[in-house]
């Protein structure tokens, strides 16, 4: 059907990738511990909203030209680090835990946590080049239907992904729930959790393509 074979391997293969631990995790994460379930699951919800985006990248070629242009590797690259070191720095600089999770209650910073978590998904190059390596390996070469294989492979793997990463969100907000009366853990795990995303960014842009 549409040109794509071996679907049942696509998706054990898909959930194991989903499982192991990268960028997005840490993320979806420290979001949900230092701030809360409801931004821990609008975070997730804008890291899906980002593969979506790869998805559409794919099926459309924008991810082909990651794969050959070692500038726009770079630069977007660069773009992802320097936003993961700068969400990092502003954990660090926060004052109290308390005042961060206040300020996420409202809806504007539900909305900022959604954007974020679509940009720390969207400027990580790797993914696009993920879903270029990835998702041909079940599309038959000859299909005359490959952007729509490239959609419903990605679907697929949104949909699991999704799963997932809400799940994540969830588990890590009881813990945060559990730290949220013990003022002190609180705040070294927010500022650990900022220290974290700074590793990240610098790892990503260590990175080699």
């Amino acid at each position: 059907m549409l040109g794509i074979h071996d679907f049942g391997v696509f998706i054990a293969t898909g959930v194991l990738l989903n499982l192991t631990p990268g960028q997005d995790t840490l993320y979806i994460v420290g979001r949900s511990i230092t701030q809360g379930r409801s931004v821990g699951v609008v975070s997730a919800l804008g890291i899906s909203a980002g593969v979506i985006i790869h998805t559409l990248a794919a099926a459309l070629g924008l991810s082909a030209i990651l794969a050959t242009s070692a500038s726009a590797f770079i630069v977007l690259k660069l773009v992802g680090a320097a936003y993961l070191i700068y969400l990092g720095v502003c954990m660090l600089v926060a004052r109290k835990t308390s005042a961060v999770v206040t300020a996420a209650t409202g809806s504007v910073s539900r909305a900022v946590a959604f954007r974020q978590g679509v940009l720390t998904n969207v400027t990580n190059p790797k993914v696009a080049l993920f879903f270029l390596a990835f998702l041909p390996q079940f599309i038959d070469p000859d299909s005359p239907t490959k952007v729509v294989a490239f959609l419903v492979l990605g679907l697929t793997f949104l949909i699991t992904g999704t799963v997932w990463c809400l799940i994540l969100a969830v588990s890590a907000a009881h813990l945060r729930d559990f730290l949220s009366i013990r003022s002190r853990p609180a705040a070294l795990l927010s500022r650990a959790t900022g220290v974290l995303f700074i590793a990240l960014g610098l790892r990503l842009a260590a990175s080699k393509p």
